[in-house]
């Protein structure tokens, strides 16, 4: 701002003025100031203005930089907290920096409300957090309505009904489901997978392998089919990096995907739009749920005696080249 004073030959306390939206400097008078703060890259700190408000409207995030689609929801956070007046600050959570060491970052800068993004957090661990912080908390991922923190996740059981759907209408009913155990969301998909099947009259067809993580899952679970002898028609895996697990491994078997197994994933990753892969899947609408967090830890910001709520996104499917009718020799080695 002194910059900005002396290049103008006026005083600093105009220019704050000015730069501060504050009443008193004509309207010639701003728009010198506001042009020659643009022309000389002037920038506010944002740190300071948040000090001096004693509050700031900073919205912290937790993410996992590593996770296939959580910098998505980030694509939706930052537009949701410009309309409402609130910056964003982001603190990462890695193999070496747990959720709260980055959430204590974020409480360190003043963040005015924490959005917490990752499906395999544990429930425990987040009511706790909740319980500690002095500022709403709004988890991304997977969990239900509870009395301490908003709840934002996709329709994952009925996202994978409609491509246990997707495959009957194909003509296919040996239908295999993948799935990791240690991911809370894959329990409501595998859910709907069982729901899907019965509600088809495919009840004695229900075959639900299990894997470890991302696509060691995936590779475990297609291993584990491969030795069973009879191949399923079609596999439904929990998530996209599972379903990259049982494309590889079946293809290292000499296993044709579509034409001797159809293979469908969750989530519609970058990876799985790949022309390799071409996966068949469900987008869950990352940006709205980074949008739906910044609403629900806003209007609690607002209102502190608010009930926390529960938003489901709903869920698309998307059809690629990796799934088609079964063929000859489909389900067949």
């Amino acid at each position: 701002m002194a910059d900005i004073a002396a290049y103008l030959g006026m005083s600093r306390q105009t220019v704050s003025l000015v730069l501060g939206e504050a009443p008193g400097p004509s309207a010639e008078t701003r728009e010198r100031v506001k042009a020659a703060a643009e022309r000389l890259g002037y920038r506010p700190h944002l740190g300071a203005q948040a000090l001096r408000r004693a509050r700031s409207t900073d919205i912290g995030v937790v993410f996992t930089p590593s996770h296939a689609t959580e910098p998505e929801v980030l694509d939706g956070v930052y537009p949701a907290a410009a309309a409402h007046g609130c910056g964003v600050i982001v603190s990462p959570q890695t193999a070496t920096r747990s959720t709260a060491d980055a959430v204590a970052e974020l409480l360190g800068h003043r963040c005015s409300a924490i959005v917490v993004i990752g499906s395999d957090l544990r429930r425990a661990a987040l009511d706790d957090l909740a319980r500690r912080i002095p500022v709403p908390l709004a988890h991304v991922g997977y969990g239900r309505r509870n009395a301490l923190y908003d709840v934002v996740r996709s329709a994952g059981d009925t996202g994978i009904e409609a491509v246990v759907d997707h495959l009957v209408g194909l003509g296919h009913r040996h239908i295999a489901y993948v799935h990791t155990p240690s991911l809370t969301p894959t329990h409501v998909r595998r859910t709907g997978y069982r729901r899907a099947m019965r509600r088809h009259g495919l009840g004695e067809e229900i075959v639900a392998e299990q894997g470890a993580v991302a696509e060691e899952a995936g590779a475990v679970a297609a291993r584990g089919i491969l030795d069973g002898g009879r191949l399923p028609t079609a596999i439904v895996a929990a998530n996209d990096q599972a379903a990259l697990g049982v494309v590889e491994t079946l293809l290292r078997h000499g296993v044709r995907i579509p034409e001797d197994v159809s293979v469908t994933g969750f989530d519609d990753a970058p990876l799985a739009r790949f022309s390799f892969l071409d996966l068949t899947t469900v987008n869950q609408d990352a940006g709205r749920l980074g949008t739906a967090a910044v609403e629900a830890v806003v209007r609690r910001r607002e209102d502190p005696g608010r009930e926390p709520v529960e938003t489901v996104v709903p869920t698309t499917l998307v059809v690629r080249g990796s799934t088609a009718p079964p063929g000859p020799t489909a389900g067949r080695r």
